[in-house]
Formats: C-alpha cells, structure tokens, sequence
C-alpha cells in the first residue's frame, strides 16, 4: 500500500505540474493583473520552486495531515472531501450493491437455461450495455425516466431550495436512484456474463453429471455445486469493480449533476486545483486498495482451502 500510494503521488503530482492548464490563469479567470501581482501570487503558492521541491514540500504537509487549501472551492481539501465523499459514498455504495446482486442472480438464470429465449435475451442485453459508454447510458435514462416519463428528478442529489438537514431519506434516494442505475449497468453486464459461463462450465463436468444420475435437481445441483465455485470469479470481478467506480462516477455525476467526489474532481481539473486533484488522487488508489484487500480475504471465506496454510478437505 505504502508503495502504492507514493507511485501514485510521484505519477499524479508531475502530470499536474506539466499541465497545460495555468493554476494562476484559472484561478483568476478573466480578471487582469500586472507580472508583479503574478510573481507574488506564485511566490505565495510555491510555484517558483522546481517540480523536486514542491512535491518534496507537498509530501511533507501531506505526511502531516496538512492537504492543503482547495483554489476552486477556497476551503480546506480536508473538508471539501469530507463534504463531497458522502454524497459519492451513496451513489458509489448503492451502485456496487446492485452490480453484484442484479449481475450475479442474472448470471445464475441465463447460465441455468442455456441457449434458451432467456438466456439469449439476458446475453444480448448484457453485450450491448457491456459496450456502451456510461455517459450515454446516463443521458438515455434521463431522456427517458426524468424527461419523458417524469418518474425521477433530472439530477442532483436533493429537492433544490431546501437545507440539507430538511432533506429526508426518501428525497435522498429519489434522487439516487438514476445516476446509481447508470453507475452499475456496466458492471451488472459483466459479472452477469463471467458468472454465465462459469455455471455452464460447471454444469458440463462429472461430478455434476453424477449428481445428476442420483436425482438431484437443478436447483440442488447449483445450491450444492455451483454457488460456491461460481462466486470466486464474481467476487473478484465485484471488488474489481471498486477501480472503474471513480471513473464511472466521474462521468455519472456529471451528467445529473450530482455534488459529489466526481463532480469536484472536474472543477479541479479545470481550473488547475493541485492540491484537490492529488489528494482524491491518493484517496482514490486507497478506496481501490482497500477493495482488493476486501477481495482476497473473502475468497478465504468463501473457499477455506484457498486460506494459506488451511487444510484440504476429503
């Protein structure tokens, strides 16, 4: 982890620094000031020094627990992520949820009627959403479900003109259900598909043929045989998952204009925030990190004989 977080800090702190984006011009916006109102700004944020140092400087402040002060949102990085996180823990919490539980029972029932109707249109459906970018998806489900039909609001993450501690757990959700809908139908598709296969290759071996021949049925035959082996791939594709969550809700939030992580990450793009980027930068790969750590130690859960130094069972 630790080797992790200062690769990603060392790679995300110079693709900043050589930015064509100018901090000080973005900052300012259209304002004009003179070279030596510039030069003093510069000075303030460190900007005259060379690259090496101002990691070196940056580093320091981080290990610290300084993160800086936030240029798009002029307030600490410290609270602009606390603030923003919570929204994106939501949309990114409910999206993973419905990814693993939607894809795995749909994996299960095209795998278990194979080259059926069913298992053709779960099939189809799932290639076509699998290779669909998301903004799309998102623009489609609000032309449709906000638009149109007028079942959910366009975006946001609650009723406009109302204090956040006004808003109720219901509106809260109401406004969650679109973006966290188009956050997980790309990984709905492809947990469905890995867990398809899977079940059918299982399906085609010995043993299952063997209980097959003692009357077992297949519900008995997936219950007893299947799920088990079929869960090691789903769950490595659900905590896999975590990594294509930031860059999923980057783009979902964006499009409904939901106030979380995504959404600040962009602002801070272009407007050159450094401080902003890099710490969600390391939050990020942390969040990621801890999704593969959460994956290997399910799989000892689920299957004690993948545990390092468990016993084979007869």
């Amino acid at each position: 982890m630790l080797l992790l977080l200062v690769s990603v800090s060392m790679l995300s702190f110079f693709l900043v620094t050589y930015s064509p984006i100018d901090p000080i011009d973005a900052y300012l916006g259209e304002a004009r000031i003179s070279e030596e109102q510039r030069d003093r700004i510069s000075e303030e944020w460190g900007l005259n020094k060379s690259p090496v140092e101002r990691y070196v400087i940056w580093g320091e402040h981080i290990l610290n627990g300084d993160m800086g002060e936030s240029v798009t949102y002029h307030q600490p990085v410290k609270k602009v992520i606390a603030e923003r996180f919570e929204a994106s823990l939501w949309l990114m919490g409910t999206a993973w949820v419905l990814t693993g539980v939607i894809g795995f029972l749909l994996g299960i029932l095209s795998g278990s009627r194979k080259n059926s109707m069913v298992d053709k249109f779960i099939k189809t459906f799932c290639l076509i959403l699998a290779s669909t970018p998301v903004f799309w998806i998102g623009l489609l489900v609000v032309m449709v479900f906000a638009v149109e039909l007028g079942w959910f609001p366009l975006g946001l993450a609650a009723p406009v003109g109302k204090l956040s501690s006004e808003v109720t757990l219901m509106e809260k959700l109401h406004h969650l259900v679109l973006p966290a809908l188009t956050l997980s139908i790309t990984g709905i598709a492809n947990i469905t598909l890995h867990t398809r296969q899977k079940l059918i290759d299982i399906l085609s071996t010995d043993y299952v043929l063997f209980a097959k021949a003692r009357g077992e049925s297949s519900h008995q035959i997936i219950m007893r045989h299947g799920l088990r082996n079929i869960c090691l791939p789903a769950v490595t594709l659900q905590f896999y998952y975590f990594s294509e969550l930031f860059g999923g809700s980057v783009l979902a939030e964006q499009v409904f204009s939901y106030p979380g992580l995504g959404n600040a990450v962009v602002h801070a793009g272009l407007h050159g925030d450094a401080p902003l980027l890099l710490s969600v930068a390391l939050c990020s790969s942390l969040f990621i990190f801890f999704g593969n750590l959460m994956a290997n130690i399910t799989y000892g859960v689920i299957d004690p004989q993948i545990r390092e130094g468990g016993k084979s069972s007869v």
